[in-house]
């Protein structure tokens, strides 16, 4: 399994979409693309369909495998197999990274999610997800402090580790 992503950080974008990745994002998508070696750029996935979302998924290449490989999984012909189909084969953007670390929009994209000058990165795990700068501190800090707001004082969230499978712990949604 590649490392993962880890951090947040807010970068420029400039009139042509051109955005730098963090630096510690381009060595996880150069672990998790199989074609990349050293003097190569890697290449990952944008998924940018779920109109619900206000945010681009980013993906390395063994993680958007193994995506696809669960969609292939499903009945050929199902209801979610179309519309996983959709999301991530037709509503996704397959990229690359240039030589100087940057990564361009196009403008369908940026205009999707209302970017214009800033870019802000979060990592998620084995993605990371680009949101315009407000609309992150609107919508998902908001829920984290709503979410830690109906939690005790002295709660710890690793204590979410220690639960088995299934149903989550307090104050999960």
């Amino acid at each position: 399994m590649a490392q993962t992503f880890r951090g947040e950080s807010h970068h420029k974008v400039d009139t042509k979409g051109r955005v730098s990745i963090p630096a510690l994002f381009r060595r996880v998508l150069e672990q998790g693309d199989p074609e990349w070696k050293e003097g190569l750029s890697p290449n990952l996935v944008i998924v940018y369909g779920d109109h619900r979302r206000h945010f681009l998924e980013c993906y390395t290449m063994e993680a958007i495998a193994e995506v696809d490989a669960k969609i292939a999984a499903l009945p050929r012909g199902s209801v979610q197999r179309k519309m996983l189909e959709r999301m991530f084969h037709g509503q996704s953007f397959p990229t690359s990274v240039d030589e100087t670390g940057r990564l361009v929009l196009p403008a369908k994209l940026r205009q999707k999610i209302g970017i214009d000058k800033e870019a802000f990165f979060i990592a998620s795990g084995d993605t990371f997800q680009i949101w315009r700068p407000e609309t992150y501190e609107e919508e998902e800090l908001a829920k984290t402090e709503a979410w830690l707001e109906d939690l005790p004082e002295d709660f710890d969230p690793l204590m979410f580790l220690d639960q088995p499978e299934g149903p989550a712990g307090p104050g999960a949604n």
